[in-house]
């Protein structure tokens, strides 16, 4: 069975840079990344090793084709049925009350997209509530996925 705190998962990252800084947030706190293809980029980009600086050696790392190919893995890799929490600006369900367990999967979506409504229904939304009172859209992609990757650790290690 799978062995990590929390699972991350890109879903069709887009700029190497966040996917290089995700992948640093993920091998300092042991949970393990998952990219899902499409990748806006090949991971031999020097942006995302340079993003993730010498950490590459230390991260556990796995690659799926598409979005079904996420769901099998994990309903035939956890003993437990997978949860599934997913960062949008499109639900007003704090990260802040979700209870966090031990091998969630915390899946981010494109920069430029957000994750699809097909794949939002299948799992559980949750934002970082902002300010409302301004043009603002959305925070860079590693912020929000270093506040719940925290959030989420901190309820699990409590």
């Amino acid at each position: 069975m799978l062995k990590a705190p929390l699972h991350v998962v890109l879903f069709e990252p887009e700029i190497p840079p966040n996917t290089g800084n995700i992948a640093r947030l993920c091998a300092c706190t042991g949970c393990q990344l998952h990219l899902v293809h499409p990748l806006g980029f090949d991971l031999s980009d020097k942006q995302v090793r340079r993003a993730g600086l010498d950490y590459w050696p230390h991260l556990n790392v796995k690659e799926h084709d598409n979005w079904d190919a996420v769901v099998k893995y994990f309903a035939d890799n956890l003993e437990d049925e997978p949860r599934y929490f997913g960062l949008t600006t499109k639900t007003k369900a704090s990260l802040w009350d979700a209870a966090y367990l031990p091998n969630d999967i915390l899946v981010m979506g494109p920069e430029t997209r957000g994750l699809p409504a097909e794949i939002l229904a299948q799992i559980n939304p949750i934002t970082i509530p902002m300010r409302d009172d301004a043009p603002i859209r959305s925070l860079n992609l590693s912020s929000p996925c270093s506040v719940v990757v925290y959030e989420a650790l901190r309820q699990i290690n409590r």
